[in-house]
């Protein structure tokens, strides 16, 4: 089972990020304790190059994890076949009890590198790089992560076995079972609507509030995270009803299959990146005062809130598509 192409694909890249993240972290310590561009001596100048290589390495290996994340779902869902009484994702990642912390640490994992990224690349294009040591920190911080969610996943798809009878979607998104899938499966739809309609009315006024008068860009990736979870909880509860046109069918995990035109990915990638970007927006935000990026972090900050508004907007209409082409008549 572990010698499929993309579960070695997948081990290959979490062990190689694994590797690069320990090494930088090592770096990290370093450039945390004597890091000074004001000083000419030769231990400096190593650094200085080492950095770039050192950042550019991480950098891809960090935009790898990301797309991991994507081949992570995709995988388990492609598996489901393969064991007894799975019908999704959901049945592959229940055979044992490392499959779903492995997707949640895929998806802080993914958000981490993002953030990351985008702080990275602003550090670039200040000339005295001046979010080294931020950006460093940042790695030592994130060096666990990685570990933790590379040796979740080895654990996992080394348990995998065929004569395991697994559970189904139908059993873990239903308002009879305890638990947070099942109280997020008996939100009130209403309720449900209401709520994102809110959050992502909060995301278009505070994205614009920082478009046109430059205010408000924290406030922007605080409503970007709440709207985040507000839709999870809407797609479970009442938007993949009128993806399935099925009152009971509640699983975020179908909607990716190819029976229901892959309209999870639709859904889920301009949420995704959506959430990304006004997450680096908002950390770029505390940044903001450095001398020699106050002329240009503004610029980059909008940009990054208007990619965000677009991907967020894209989920809306796909989202109010949903609702509309479905024949499911929820509210009478």
């Amino acid at each position: 089972m572990i010698f499929q192409t993309p579960i070695m694909a997948l081990l290959l890249v979490s062990g190689l990020a694994g590797l690069v993240a320990l090494w930088s972290a090592w770096f990290g310590l370093r450039v945390l304790r004597r890091w000074n561009l004001a000083d000419g001596s030769r231990e400096q100048l190593e650094m200085e190059r080492q950095t770039h290589l050192i950042s550019t390495l991480f950098g891809f290996v960090m935009l790898a994890e990301a797309l991991a994340l994507l081949l992570f779902v995709y995988n388990a869902d492609r598996m489901a076949n393969l064991f007894v009484g799975a019908m999704c994702a959901v049945g592959t990642l229940n055979v044992n009890e490392y499959g779903f912390p492995a997707l949640y640490l895929k998806v802080a994992t993914f958000f981490a590198a993002a953030v990351w990224l985008i702080v990275d690349r602003a550090d670039r294009a200040g000339r005295d790089y001046p979010l080294t040591r931020v950006k460093y920190a940042g790695i030592i911080l994130l060096a666990p992560l990685i570990l933790a969610g590379g040796a979740v996943e080895l654990t996992y798809f080394a348990g995998l076995e065929t004569d395991v009878i697994t559970s189904c979607c139908s059993k873990l998104f239903t308002p009879a079972n305890e638990g947070l899938s099942s109280e997020v499966t008996g939100l009130p739809p209403a309720l449900a609507l209401w709520l994102l309609g809110g959050s992502g009315l909060a995301v278009a006024l505070s994205g614009a509030a920082s478009l046109w008068w430059g205010r408000g860009q924290m406030l922007f990736a605080v409503s970007g995270v709440v709207l985040f979870f507000v839709a999870l909880a809407a797609i479970i509860s009442i938007i993949s009803l009128y993806v399935y046109d099925h009152p009971n069918h509640h699983c975020p995990f179908c909607l990716l299959q190819p029976e229901h035109g892959y309209y999870g990915y639709v859904l889920y990638l301009p949420l995704f990146f959506g959430t990304a970007l006004a997450l680096g927006a908002g950390v770029l935000q505390v940044f903001v005062g450095r001398p020699s990026l106050r002329d240009i972090l503004p610029a980059r900050i909008r940009k990054l809130i208007g990619l965000s508004m677009v991907a967020f907007g894209l989920f809306g209409l796909a989202t109010i598509w949903a609702i509309v082409s479905s024949q499911l008549i929820v509210f009478g």
